[in-house]
């Protein structure tokens, strides 16, 4: 595991702060030219793929933990939200994350979400949380960040119950959506386990199933018309 300290440490990288139509907050990579969120609403889109069609899908025994595995750390949203999930369902989550370059505080600092959503202290907490140990956030939500790439992470096999997957899209990262890492996600979750993506790609859903894994097409955030969420069978 990589120590993690700053983003972007050879400078390569320009990022500009947007407000998407919803009125929250995102980044757009002037490098890649392309946002870390829905331009069309970052939170609408956070809550519809990854709460609404991913979380809120998977039944789960309130007093064994529900192990999340989110691929794409970025600006911090999802984790959020699943914190307000967990708290707001007393239901007992550890939420693993990954991300090998984590934003500068005066970046993550400027976004409107703990303001929108009136989780300043949680939002604070989520991002000064240590890298590479667990910590517990709230009596329900238990953080562990990992600063590493999704190819050479080393996480546990059969282990979790919900991937969120939200690495750049395939046209800007395409080596994060090839056949070799989506072998890796799925052997890294359990037998049931979900997946939920924003991406719909016909090659993305046809090497899912090749894996062996139940793929629906489902209605997706505004702004885009489709967006995936498959089950290991």
């Amino acid at each position: 595991m990589l120590l993690c300290s700053s983003f972007n440490p050879e400078g390569l990288v320009s990022l500009k702060i947007i407000t998407t139509s919803d009125g929250s907050h995102s980044l757009l990579n002037e490098t890649l030219k392309e946002s870390y969120h829905s331009v069309h609403g970052a939170l609408q889109e956070s809550l519809h793929v990854f709460i609404k069609k991913g979380l809120e899908f998977v039944s789960q025994d309130r007093d064994v933990p529900l192990r999340i595995l989110e691929v794409g750390f970025g600006t911090g949203l999802n984790a959020l939200l699943t914190l307000q999930h967990a708290v707001k369902h007393q239901q007992n989550i550890h939420f693993t994350t990954i991300e090998l370059y984590p934003l500068p505080e005066d970046i993550w600092s400027a976004l409107n979400y703990p303001t929108t959503l009136d989780l300043a202290d949680e939002y604070r907490e989520i991002h000064h949380a240590s890298w590479g140990k667990d910590q517990l956030i709230s009596n329900y939500f238990t953080l562990l960040k990992i600063c590493d790439s999704i190819q050479d992470a080393r996480l546990p096999i059969n282990f979790f119950d919900l991937i969120y997957y939200d690495a750049f899209a395939p046209s800007k990262q395409p080596e994060l959506w090839e056949l070799p890492v989506l072998e890796k996600i799925f052997g890294l979750m359990k037998r049931g386990g979900t997946l939920a993506t924003y991406c719909a790609k016909g090659q993305l859903k046809r090497d899912l199933k090749s894996l062996g894994m139940t793929v629906e097409t489902l209605p997706g955030p505004p702004g885009k018309k489709e967006m995936v969420r498959a089950v290991k069978m």
